[in-house]
């Protein structure tokens, strides 16, 4: 009779590139081939390793989601491998993966820690170590942090070559080929007066290539002008990894300090050239601030706020299955610094409304205004009505076309914001007063005069992007997706879910 063999997989993984490491990893591969061939009743499939990668997360590491990949279709039953930081130091992806594994049958066994999951006590013993893996993780990372930030502060750079210097040994040396191409930028930004956008062109027209970007943008020259290596110094620390499990880097914002050394290497460009430069663009960028050029691109702009962080949302373009584009508006918190981290200071949740869905909770708003002024506008009209009807006498008509004439205009003046909410109900009020008294005293028809359709009028205008521009104060999307509006002049908010 034949013996069924169990087929099994191990997966090995080393935390750096370094040579000592690389020694282990061909060891830890040798180490199961040895081990597995002990034992005659396995079978293994693969050795699946990844070499230079972080336990912390499982997101980089192909060799251990192929495997899993692998488990899930069936091709071997157990996975071997040495001890549990080695599988992976998140609690949760140990968690969640040795139960996704379980659930079809395969098994993971840490040899160090004697952990087979397929046994009934595995997962509480697995959360324990994994536990204390994970925070033996967050202390190393705090200890790599800190003695980082004590070279840098020893003037120790970390970080790659740049257009114009070369880091090697933590050091920087000026490459003269770059160089030229940094001082050529900067005389044609300070000294020919030439913006950033028409330097890249002349660039490329050049045919100078820039480094690490396919061609150079007015972007590039931006970056170029603005980073104060150039004139000699050094800040470091721009970057920062506030999550130590998903090892993600963010812009520093303040949330630690950077490291600053003045006169650290030698300048490729005079220190007052740099300033002069960075004058240049800082008053461009006030005078731009100045314009409010977005300010009103689309009737929404800065009206939308998060219920958050309440930073103002952003439109962004979007295209469906079908290809066809829409526009939405998200918070810009999220989109500058992406979901917020627990105990973190930047980013937010995401949220979002669609253009299409805005237009409509303000077409809602417009219609509820509407119905709450119907009566007063049919009582209006109405009055109008009666004194067009009646014969006026000569010298009533010219009051009564100026009382008219004021009742058309009071609309037109509210919505362009010439007048408050307050003036207009206090002016529309006095205009039916005078309509009123009128109809009383005169006996002749109005001659031929076209009567103003004031509802008419408020539709007509409640239609359009440019009333919601006006009428709109601001309208705040909350967490539990809720939205509020609030309107210029009024203190009513109107909810929608």
């Amino acid at each position: 009779m034949l013996l069924r063999l169990k087929k099994i997989a191990a997966y090995c993984r080393v935390s750096t590139d370094k040579a000592d490491q690389a020694n282990s990893f061909g060891s830890q591969q040798k180490y199961f081939k040895e081990y597995i061939g002990r034992m005659p009743e396995y079978e293994l499939v693969e050795i699946f390793a990844d070499e230079g990668t972080s336990g912390t997360s499982t997101k980089k590491r192909a060799a251990f989601n192929r495997m899993i990949e692998d488990a899930f279709q069936g091709k071997f039953g157990l996975i071997i491998t040495k001890e549990i930081s080695r599988f992976a130091r998140n609690t949760l992806d140990s968690i969640y993966y040795t139960r996704e594994l379980k659930k079809r049958g395969v098994g993971v066994f840490f040899l160090n820690d004697n952990i087979n999951t397929l046994d009934p006590d595995a997962e509480l013993r697995l959360t324990i170590m994994s536990s204390i893996a994970q925070e033996e993780s967050r202390k190393t990372s705090e200890r790599v942090k800190w003695g980082q930030k004590r070279r840098m502060e020893q003037g120790v750079v970390f970080g790659r070559s740049m257009l114009g210097y070369d880091v090697r040994d933590g050091k920087m040396y000026i490459n003269p080929d770059g160089a030229r191409v940094v001082r050529l930028i900067f005389g044609k930004f300070v000294n020919e007066q030439k913006g950033t956008h028409v330097i890249a062109r002349e660039l490329r027209e050049a045919g100078i290539k820039p480094m690490r970007v396919k061609e150079w943008q007015n972007t590039v020259i931006l970056r170029i002008i603005r980073n104060e290596k150039y004139c000699g110094d050094l800040v470091q620390k721009k970057t920062i990894t506030p999550d130590y499990l998903s090892h993600d880097k963010k812009y520093n914002r303040g949330e630690e300090a950077f490291v600053f050394i003045k006169d650290h290497h030698e300048p490729i460009i005079s220190r007052e050239m740099f300033e002069a430069a960075n004058k240049i663009l800082d008053e461009r960028a006030l005078s731009q601030a100045g314009k409010a050029k977005h300010s009103n691109r689309y009737p929404f702009s800065g009206k939308i706020k998060c219920g958050d962080c309440g930073k103002s949302f952003v439109a962004r373009s979007k295209k469906r299955k079908n290809g066809t584009k829409y526009k939405t508006w998200c918070c810009y918190e999220y989109v500058k610094n992406g979901k917020r981290q627990a105990g973190a200071s930047v980013g937010c949740a995401y949220r979002s409304i669609s253009d299409s869905d805005a237009m409509y909770i303000m077409s809602l708003v417009t219609q509820s205004l509407i119905q709450v002024n119907q009566k007063a506008t049919k009582s209006l009209v109405r009055v109008i009505k009666d004194v067009l009807s009646q014969d006026c006498p000569v010298q009533a008509d010219s009051l009564i076309e100026q009382a008219r004439e004021k009742k058309s205009r009071l609309i037109e003046l509210y919505m362009s914001k010439d007048i408050t909410r307050g003036e207009f109900t206090a002016a529309r009020e006095k205009c039916e007063q005078e309509l009123a008294e009128l109809s009383k005293i005169t006996g002749t028809k109005e001659p031929n005069q076209p009567l103003t359709d004031i509802s008419g009028m408020v539709e007509r205008a409640a239609a359009t992007e440019e009333f919601y521009r006006n009428l709109l104060n601001r309208m705040v999307v909350n967490d539990d997706r809720s939205i509020d509006v609030y309107l210029n002049h009024s203190e009513h908010k109107w909810s929608f879910l």
